[in-house]
């Protein structure tokens, strides 16, 4: 009953002008900041780590823009999931698939860090271009089949999940499909490798090094920002990333802290933007306590 009932709260919203929908989600997401739950204190957690030099109020004011920011792009996902094919493209602008299509005939791998409008950027590009793109199964099974048929609503986009593993993923990808890959979840020590991000150890999955060791594929940093005062989204597809060489498994915890710095870089231009509600660093290192 819970999620019916949010996913027709957002129904409803969807059907606001644009920039007034932005504004009710900034509000609403600056009076969830002002409440004391668990995310909160997550986001100030993450935050105090990844960024020691800012003042407790420095951090304070970026966990309030973040929480903005990111229930904004919660509320904006029913333009993703349920407004016309023009609505959405109108609002979320592509830059950069020149450098796509350089890549004609060759694996490719769209990197995506998780920058709060990642999900809606993900649908603006599928409602041009064909992808495929990993998916987390939902403990709600009615949430879960609802995300997986909206993703792909408009029949361009391949979904796998997780515990499929990478196999379908390689075959797709050799067929031209480009890998739209969220690289920056803590999923646990199996399989993980302890690199540094924000100077913190963080368990990273190095899958995007078996990737490129296994198909040479094409490695393209995928942006989406949410812009200021209303005015949409931009997808930034940025020219081709030669950081994870791919060149073995001893090469593996070398391409995973690569990656993690070229992500730390393109969180510097919009910190607040990124998902610092999640517990990035739960898994440590043998003997560590969790900062949670």
């Amino acid at each position: 009953m819970g999620t019916r009932f949010a996913l027709l709260v957002v129904w409803l919203l969807h059907l606001l002008p644009f920039r007034l929908l932005a504004l009710v989600g900034h509000g609403l997401g600056v009076m969830l900041f002002l409440l004391p739950t668990e995310r909160r204190r997550v986001a100030l957690t993450n935050l105090a780590l990844c960024f020691p030099a800012l003042s407790a109020d420095e951090r304070r004011r970026l966990a309030r823009a973040h929480f903005a920011a990111f229930t904004r792009s919660v509320l904006d996902r029913g333009i993703a999931w349920w407004s016309s094919r023009e609505r959405l493209m109108r609002i979320v602008q592509v830059e950069g698939w020149e450098h796509l299509d350089r890549c004609a005939g060759r694996p490719v791998v769209l990197l995506a860090p998780h920058l709060v409008g990642l999900d809606i950027g993900a649908q603006r590009m599928a409602a041009e271009r064909p992808a495929i793109s990993f998916y987390s199964l939902q403990k709600d099974p009615v949430f879960d089949a609802f995300l997986r048929a909206k993703r792909n609503r408009f029949g361009l986009v391949t979904m796998v999940s997780r515990q499929q593993g990478l196999r379908p993923v390689l075959r797709a990808m050799r067929t031209g499909l480009p890998l739209y890959y969220l690289p920056d979840l803590d999923l646990g020590a199996r399989d993980s490798v302890f690199v540094p991000f924000f100077g913190v150890q963080a368990a990273t999955v190095p899958a995007l090094s078996r990737i490129v060791r296994l198909t040479g594929a094409v490695v393209l940093p995928c942006v989406t920002e949410m812009l200021p005062r209303g005015a949409g989204y931009r997808v930034r597809i940025l020219p081709p990333w030669t950081g994870a060489s791919g060149q073995g498994e001893t090469d593996e915890a070398a391409d995973a802290r690569a990656m993690n710095a070229l992500i730390e870089d393109l969180v510097a231009g919009m910190p607040a933007q990124y998902h610092w509600l999640h517990k990035r660093f739960k898994t440590r290192p043998p003997g560590e306590p969790s900062p949670y």
